[in-house]
């Protein structure tokens, strides 16, 4: 009733004449040069409103955002702007932000640990083997119970298990990352627990678990494991996280832009029209500029020919005002579900506060109308 009574303290034609008055009184220092553009300015965003209000929508679509106003404002409001091809008013879905903080410390924590395993164990083997002591470890404590999760870290009798001890400590990065922490337990054993909220241990796991997949399978790629190794894709380092996304379409409710920013295997971005063409928007958190050096895609679950085959990456100085390109890839092949394919920028060495993938084709686009893609992962420059 309150928000009521106010909204009567004075008609909406008392109010525009007022905000008129006070824009005269702020501008009347500025040539009438400047006046007479601004004032032109006005004109065409009243012209554009009217047309909305007028406009007869479909309501069962959900509004993409903003589409009215000045660019330049919406751009200095950190909002989502883009040109005629590709845009807002091409999309019916919301913006949405990342909730992927998680999977960013996640894979940052892996250094030292690879830099521990290849101080102590040089075998890819012995390495690998050591990454899965800690797996197993994970996978007992996600099997005990949820609001008192604890489990001891038993001696492994074998050399990797010997090495495992010795690097114990190495592990405390991706332990906080997983909100778990080391204790020391009875007889001076050492027990990982939970360090707070239960759920932030329960959604940062089935990360935890994908990424020490794509870790130990990158160590069998190295030719040798060494400190030459610590490099890209192997270390994963200042991956965007919490950024705002926007795409052409997605599938409701399994299926939204945001999954493919969430680190896990269990989700996707569809997009039920993409397989004659569909894009997806990133806009770096904070509207930071950044230098986009690197970038991984993961193929979906399940259906080989929604994959993307053709893309073209861009990038944008101002929110998505213009677009310059970063990269252009065609001819891609997924080869198998959950593969990792890890892409260089061709053309780095451009700062820009928003990302766009155009995928201009999926694999079998005769054989469907749809577009997925299992996972994106940005990778940043070193600041």
């Amino acid at each position: 009733m309150k928000v009521l009574s106010r909204r009567n303290i004075i008609s909406e034609p008392s109010l525009a004449a007022v905000l008129s008055d006070i824009t005269r009184e702020l501008r009347k220092t500025l040539s009438a040069e400047v006046i007479s553009a601004l004032e032109e300015r006005d004109r065409i965003e009243m012209n554009v409103i009217e047309q909305e209000l007028h406009r007869k929508d479909d309501s069962s679509v959900s509004l993409p955002g903003r589409l009215s106003g000045d660019k330049e404002w919406r751009i200095a409001r950190s909002e989502f702007v883009s040109d005629e091809k590709n845009s807002l008013s091409s999309s019916s879905c919301p913006v949405r932000k990342c909730i992927d903080d998680h999977v960013t410390n996640i894979y940052s924590a892996f250094t030292p640990v690879l830099s521990k395993l290849i101080e102590y164990s040089p075998s890819k083997k012995a390495a690998a083997e050591i990454l899965e002591i800690f797996r197993k470890i994970l996978v007992d404590l996600k099997n005990s119970p949820f609001r008192t999760r604890r489990i001891s870290v038993k001696s492994v009798s074998s050399s990797s298990g010997d090495i495992f001890s010795k690097m114990l400590a190495s592990f405390d990065q991706l332990l906080n990352a997983l909100s778990l922490k080391g204790e020391l337990g009875v007889n001076g054993s050492i027990d990982i627990c939970l360090a707070s909220d239960p759920v932030k241990t329960s959604v940062a796991l089935p990360v935890v678990f994908h990424a020490l997949d794509d870790v130990i399978y990158n160590i069998g790629q190295c030719a040798r494991l060494d400190s030459r190794s610590l490099s890209w894709p192997l270390l994963k380092l200042n991956r965007l996280c919490s950024g705002l996304v926007l795409a052409s379409g997605e599938e409701l409710p399994f299926g939204i832009a945001t999954c493919a920013f969430d680190g896990t295997r269990m989700s996707k971005w569809e997009e039920p029209n993409g397989a004659a063409g569909c894009w997806i928007i990133y806009q770096v958190a904070d509207n930071r500029m950044v230098e986009l050096v690197a970038y991984e895609f993961m193929s979906a679950n399940d259906a080989p020919e929604r994959d993307p085959k053709d893309w073209v990456l861009e990038g944008s100085e101002n929110g998505g005002s213009s677009w310059h390109l970063l990269d252009k890839r065609t001819s891609q092949m997924f080869d198998k579900r959950f593969q990792r394919k890890a892409f260089t920028v061709s053309s780095p060495g451009y700062l820009s506060n928003a990302f766009r993938f155009r995928f201009l084709a999926v694999q079998g686009k005769n054989a469907t109308s749809r577009f997925q893609i299992g996972s994106i992962d940005l990778f940043a420059g070193s600041s």
